[in-house]
């Protein structure tokens, strides 16, 4: 089953650009269809390698910030491919 996955990390901290920079790093070097815009990054690919990765770099990037959000969405399908029709 694939799978898209709409991630933004929001550090609540003076200096979090470091933190937003190395979460993002760690997704592009995951081998994973991964892409970005201003507000979030969204991983695109099968369920259990994702949910793998993500398990991983999310605890880590929650551990570089003294305090923070993390936004996720889910959605059951790969919409890597998505061109708006408008």
């Amino acid at each position: 089953m694939n799978i898209s996955v709409e991630l933004t990390l929001t550090p609540i901290q003076d200096d979090y650009e470091p933190a937003i920079i190395n979460f993002i790093k760690s997704l592009r070097n995951s081998g994973l269809t991964v892409k970005e815009n201003p507000l979030s990054t969204q991983v695109y690919g099968e369920y259990d390698a994702v949910m793998q990765l993500l398990q991983k770099e999310m605890k880590t990037a929650l551990e570089a910030v003294e305090r923070g959000l993390l936004y996720i969405k889910i959605v059951k399908t790969d919409r890597s491919g998505y061109e708006p029709h408008f």
